[in-house]
């Protein structure tokens, strides 16, 4: 029971932190419930000497909401909780009741204010019913926008109210045209108001004719009444149009809904091929490239798609922001560490620069051409450099090979030719030689003279190795020359095969 009690408190507190005003019946069901429980504890409890000896004629009394003054039992801590909030509760109801009291004292001061004009007019001699048509529709209308009067003025304020209309209206039956009149301009502005509702069919855009309707709707509250024979056929045209318009609008959003929603499926679709792209596994500026180009392609298509449903919109989007900005941070980090790969390679390259522009003006022919050869080796090993630094790099490396093998070339220049003259006076001794020997042995002495002549010019092709087009060309003719000499020696190698044979 104590339980239940507590629950009964915790109930009170919530209806102590609502609109007073709107939780009366729930505080009366509360209070009821509460001094039920406690009518039944003390029902149950051994009843005191008192409760056994009544006193004489003394009648059974149950009270509602028991007081200390009527029992000998001080209330229990629940109880006393239960009456503070009690009271809490009927300080709220007081100040609000001492509020309402002011604001329908107020009232009455303006009705009454209404009242004053209302009968000015309608018990004038001389009225200028003309004038004050419209200012009785005035002040009708402000009538309409207040609130209650305290009870006991209400009937009679009410009285005088539609005394003094019935007074003024009983001038206007003398100008009975005019509400003729008024009817009929009633009736015009109403009618045009149908056509313009009809007329919104037309428009293809349903929000905007929605939000016309609307303002017609509003329109037409503001027009005074119509003859009475013509008001509800009248009143039943306006409202076919505007249910026209009103299904169209809910088709409308019946049919974008059913499109959100299927913008929320794409959508997803595209985070998924987001989220499928292996960044991990994106080594290569090649690699990246071709990534990029997808994300850029799903970014694309993610603007053509349009809204998802508002629940969802913003989730939706924000979970696809982040797998882009993961991307593009991945990205971010993997340039900036090319970027100091790039940087270190061009270290390294300017480093060989220095190395061989060195070396470019030393006579250490043999020597210095296997460290330059060794150098141009390291060069190809080391990957790109930075775009703009690259062709300078290369140039500044390429012009100092080029300057050495440049000058190996005219140091080696007089040799080739003493090299060649004697190749010359070497083919001449030959042949004289051959004159004077038998056929077969001046085969074989050419055939090993050819071997070593093929000997000495692959030992020389060495000596022109290089990276530069003067020394590409030299190394050139020499494989040709080589060539030439094997394609001799093949065809001593024949004629010998033949001798052989005939012996």
């Amino acid at each position: 029971m104590e339980n239940e009690k507590q629950a009964l408190i915790d109930e009170l507190k919530g209806l102590l932190e609502q609109n007073v005003s709107e939780t009366k019946e729930q505080v009366e069901a509360v209070k009821n419930k509460f001094y039920r429980l406690c009518h039944e504890q003390q029902a149950a409890e051994p009843e005191s000497e008192a409760a056994e000896e009544p006193a004489e004629g003394a009648a059974e009394v149950v009270a509602e909401e028991p007081q200390q003054e009527e029992t000998a039992a001080q209330p229990d801590e629940l109880e006393q909780k239960f009456r503070e909030l009690l009271a809490e509760y009927k300080q709220k109801r007081a100040e609000l009741a001492a509020k309402q009291e002011a604001e329908q004292q107020q009232n009455l001061l303006r009705k009454q204010n209404i009242l004053d004009q209302m009968r000015t007019m309608a018990q004038a001699e001389t009225a200028d019913v003309m004038g004050n048509l419209q200012k009785m529709r005035d002040l009708q209308a402000e009538w309409k926008t207040i609130g209650a009067v305290p009870a006991p003025h209400a009937q009679e304020v009410w009285k005088q109210y539609n005394l003094y209309q019935e007074q003024f209206y009983d001038l206007v039956k003398i100008n009975i045209e005019l509400r003729d009149l008024d009817f009929k301009k009633n009736l015009e502005m109403k009618t045009l108001l149908c056509e313009a509702a009809e007329k919104l069919a037309d428009n293809p855009n349903i929000v905007e004719a929605n939000r016309a309707l609307q303002q017609l709707h509003e329109e037409w509250a503001e027009i005074g009444p119509v003859a009475r024979d013509l008001r509800e056929q009248l009143w039943n045209r306006f409202k076919e149009a505007s249910t026209v318009i009103n299904k169209r609008h809910q088709a409308y959003f019946d049919e974008l809904h059913a499109r959100e929603a299927e913008n929320l499926e794409k959508k997803q679709a595209l985070i998924e091929r987001l989220n499928e792209i292996d960044i991990e596994s994106l080594k290569s500026n090649k690699a990246w490239e071709e990534a990029s180009e997808k994300v850029l392609a799903i970014q694309t298509e993610w603007r053509t798609i349009g809204f998802a449903p508002k629940k969802q919109n913003q989730a939706i989007y924000d979970t696809y922001r982040r797998a882009c900005e993961a991307f593009f941070k991945a990205k971010s980090a993997f340039y900036k560490s090319m970027r100091d790969e790039l940087n270190a390679n061009l270290a390294r390259k300017r480093e060989l620069v220095r190395k061989v522009q060195e070396l470019q003006g030393s006579t250490e022919w043999r020597e210095t051409t296997d460290a330059v050869i060794a150098l141009q080796k390291e060069w190809k090993e080391i990957g790109p450099v930075p775009r703009k630094y690259s062709d300078e790099v290369w140039k500044q490396f390429t012009e100092a090979c080029d300057a050495f093998f440049n000058a190996k070339r005219e140091a080696g220049k007089a040799e080739r030719e003493a090299f060649q003259q004697r190749r010359q006076d070497a083919r001449e001794r030959w042949s004289k030689r051959v004159e004077g020997m038998g056929d077969k042995q001046k085969l074989m002495r050419m055939y090993e003279n050819l071997q070593q002549e093929i000997k000495t010019a692959e030992n020389n092709i060495l000596f022109f190795s290089g990276k530069s087009k003067t020394a590409n060309k030299l190394v050139t003719d020499m494989q040709k020359k080589i060539d030439t000499l094997k394609q001799q020696l093949a065809e001593l190698e024949q004629k010998l095969t033949e001798e052989e044979s005939a012996e």
